[in-house]
Parts: C-alpha cells; sequence; structure tokens
C-alpha cells in the first residue's frame, strides 16, 4: 500500500508530503487524527515546501549582487531612515498597487540593502524580481537595439513584478540610453513596481540623462503613485572605522 501511495505522491509531484509521510502514521499511530486535520497538515506542508522551492528560484534568478534581508539592516546607524515605514513596504501593498520605491542619499547609506532586502521579501511571496545597476541596464538595452531586439528585451524587462535598477546617477547617460531608458519605464508605468536606487537629488537628473526633458518625463512616471526614501548619516563601508576609531581614541584618553 505505501510502495503505491508513494508512487501516486510522485505522480502528483507531492514531494514533501512523500518525505515526511512515513514519521506521520509512524507518530500518529497510537494517537490517530481525523482524516481532515491529517490531510490539512500534509497539505499545508506541501504548499509551504513549494512555496520556499519557488521562491529560492526566483531569488536565485533575480541577480541580486547579495542576501540580505531587513533584519539585516542597522536602522540605529541610520535614523533618518523609519523602520516603520520599511517594515510597512514589506506587506508588499506597493507590489499590488504598483507603486515604485526610490531611494535617495550618499553611497554607502544603505540604498541597495534596503532594495535588495525588499525584492527578497517580493520574491517569497513569488512575485517575479530582477535586480540590474543603471550602467549595466543601459548596456543591455543598447545592445538590444544594436541586435534589433530592443521591443523583445524591454517587453522581457517590463514583465517584472518587481525591477530594482540600482546606481542611478552614479555614471552619466547619454541621450540614446535615457531614451531607451524612458520607453522602459514607460512601459512598467503604473503596470509594475519599479524600485530605484540614486545618489543625485530629482533636480539634478538632468545632468545624469544629459537631456532635462527625458530627465522629466522618466521623474513624472517614477515619482507618480512612488515612496520617496531619502537616507541621511555616515556610510555604513566606514562605520567599522568609526568605531575602530573611537575605540583606539577612548583607549588613548585613558
Amino acid at each position: 500500500m505505501i510502495e503505491e501511495i508513494n508512487k501516486n505522491l510522485e505522480l502528483l509531484d507531492l514531494e514533501r508530503i512523500k518525505e515526511i509521510l512515513p514519521d506521520y502514521i509512524h507518530k500518529t499511530a497510537k494517537n490517530p487524527k481525523p482524516l481532515s486535520e491529517s490531510l490539512n497538515y500534509l497539505l499545508s506542508e506541501e504548499i509551504k515546501y513549494k512555496n520556499e522551492r519557488a521562491a529560492k528560484g526566483i531569488i536565485k534568478a533575480a541577480n541580486f549582487p547579495f542576501c540580505k534581508t531587513i533584519d539585516d539592516y542597522d536602522f540605529s546607524f541610520q535614523p533618518s531612515v523609519n523602520e516603520n515605514q520599511i517594515k510597512e513596504l514589506c506587506n508588499l501593498s506597493f507590489v499590488e498597487n504598483h507603486e515604485n520605491i526610490i531611494f535617495v542619499g550618499n553611497p554607502g547609506v544603505g540604498k541597495t540593502h534596503l532594495a535588495v532586502a525588499l525584492g527578497i521579501e517580493a520574491a517569497k511571496h513569488r512575485n517575479s524580481v530582477y535586480f540590474i545597476t543603471c550602467h549595466n541596464l543601459m548596456i543591455k538595452l543598447n545592445k538590444a537595439q544594436k541586435e534589433n531586439r530592443l521591443d523583445k528585451q524591454l517587453q522581457h524587462l517590463a514583465q517584472y513584478k518587481v525591477l530594482i535598477i540600482d546606481e542611478i546617477g552614479y555614471l552619466p547617460v547619454d541621450h540614446q540610453g535615457s531614451n531607451l531608458f524612458f520607453q522602459l519605464i514607460a512601459k512598467r508605468y503604473m503596470t509594475k513596481s519599479t524600485i530605484v536606487t540614486t545618489n543625485m537629488p530629482f533636480s539634478r537628473w538632468g545632468e545624469v540623462f544629459s537631456d532635462n526633458t527625458l530627465a522629466d518625463a522618466v521623474l513624472d512616471r517614477l515619482l507618480h503613485y512612488s515612496h520617496i526614501i531619502r537616507i541621511t548619516g555616515n556610510s555604513y563601508r566606514v562605520k567599522d572605522k568609526i568605531v575602530e576609531t573611537d575605540s583606539r581614541s577612548n583607549d588613548y584618553n585613558e
């Protein structure tokens, strides 16, 4: 009987139930559970397993530069960040409402960390996510245009429920690149969520995109229905150095 059950579980791709069923039968042999309770437990475990497996696949395909969550973020080091606001965003209503998130701040303040953390949270709930730097995005779009497959590439990037574009403003974008960038943002406008990080104030995006009109058009679509999070403070990259310097200073004073 068990062999036949296992074959059926394999045919139905119920891997988790097949794995835990023998132990479950053994544990409940002396104290049988109602059939409905047993079915609910086994099916819940299978759903949980499939969700976790799907999330791992989405996270792997998302091209994240690292895997960090909200719990890894040191809010005490960056008091300018509203912890409650970030955790509220983790409920992913911004994905459901097709809202954008823009992190603005100097290099090293944790913009990318927070963007990735929200992306991972979205992936855990089986939303398609993709991470790319602005520079690499320009390379990808320019290459697609040269190879006469721009429409296909734009459509591919437009399909992600959450697209994270990192480091806008670190390198200038020429007029052609700016036009391609605008086309992508326009395709995603009010249909998907885009998370961007930038070190440039919005008033200087005309410098970044080499065209004030295009920059304004991009901002118009990004900022409409968006959450803007400005981060001020010291760089995480010098955090340990600051602590080390303070420690040495205290030792010296003593």
